[in-house]
């Protein structure tokens, strides 16, 4: 279907008009808002993850400067579901693609990040794809190249008692997916301090590392078993406690996981030299990558860790 919005077109929301001027998406554009070169974003689409976005952006209006805010509402045409949506100059992967962060600029782009989780999480929503193309970032001048840090993307963010976390609906891409996401188990908001710990340990390295990025192509027919084999290879094995989570055939299947990854494939996290990680990284990484998500921390607790307060 050919898209309802096109350049040069003008939409009209509650508060503005806005001037379509390049499509980002298919259905992601730039708008100048009122002719006064102020840019925005326009998200439309006929579809749930529209409405969801608007309905949860405006839950978490001014509770928090660190989710990315909603601006206004498209009212005309009428056929057009689109919302309005802060304009931010980059997202942290390719942020940390094009110049390698620095320690005050990993932890200033990680505070952030929890800092909107934690709003998440206390009011029982689950982002469900915390990754680092969904983290916007205006650039600025100072002791980091951040000005701003947002958590965007709010499309399939939904209550952590919702029918789509006790069905263990798939959730987010695959590398950043916890554990009890790709098992299709009932997740909640420990499903994102997982993904969240995934993307640190990106940062962290730097130049585009992956963690678990299998050596197969997306579209192969192992790509997330490879997934959840790298995720017990790093952090395993599955500890005894998953049978208070899942059925037999989720443990023989698990069982399968640990038998088929042979000794010299396993590489414990913990065993991470300093010439990779600094001592502090490590452990604040192996609070986090927890494969029971009953044994995560919650973002309230990682905020107040002592990681923090070492530049």
């Amino acid at each position: 279907m050919s898209p309802i919005i096109h350049i040069g077109q003008a939409l009209r929301g509650q508060h503005g008009i806005y001037t379509i001027f390049k499509q980002l998406q298919e259905t992601v554009w730039l708008a100048n808002r009122d002719g006064r070169g102020q840019s925005v974003v326009i998200k439309s689409v006929n579809h749930f993850r529209i409405q969801n976005e608007r309905d949860v952006l405006k839950h978490f209006q001014g509770r928090t400067p660190f989710i990315r805010p909603l601006i206004d509402e498209i009212v005309e045409p009428v056929d057009s579901s689109a919302i309005v949506l802060k304009y931010l100059d980059d997202h942290l992967l390719n942020a940390c693609a094009s110049q390698r962060l620095t320690d005050k600029e990993i932890k200033f782009a990680a505070r952030s990040v929890l800092s909107a989780l934690k709003v998440l999480h206390e009011h029982n929503f689950v982002h469900t794809d915390v990754k680092p193309d969904n983290i916007l970032v205006n650039y600025g001048q100072g002791t980091t190249r951040f000005k701003d840090i947002q958590l965007a993307d709010c499309g399939n963010t939904v209550p952590a008692d919702s029918a789509y976390a006790k069905d263990g609906d798939l959730i987010g891409a695959p590398i950043w997916r916890s554990p009890e996401a790709h098992l299709r188990l009932h997740w909640g908001t420990a499903t994102d301090i997982w993904s969240f710990g995934t993307m640190l340990i990106s940062l962290l390295y730097g130049h585009n590392f992956f963690l678990f990025k299998p050596d197969v192509p997306a579209d192969h027919e192992e790509y997330e078993l490879k997934i959840l084999q790298r995720q017990c290879e790093f952090f395993g094995p599955f500890p005894l406690t998953y049978r208070e989570l899942c059925n037999r055939d989720t443990l023989n299947f698990l069982a399968y996981i640990m038998k088929s990854i042979p000794p010299e494939r396993k590489k414990p996290f913990v065993r991470i030299s300093e010439k990779e990680l600094s001592k502090e990284d490590k452990e604040f990484i192996l609070r986090i990558m927890k494969l029971d998500p009953r044994d995560r921390p919650t973002a309230a607790e990682l905020l107040q860790d002592k990681w923090f307060d070492k530049d």
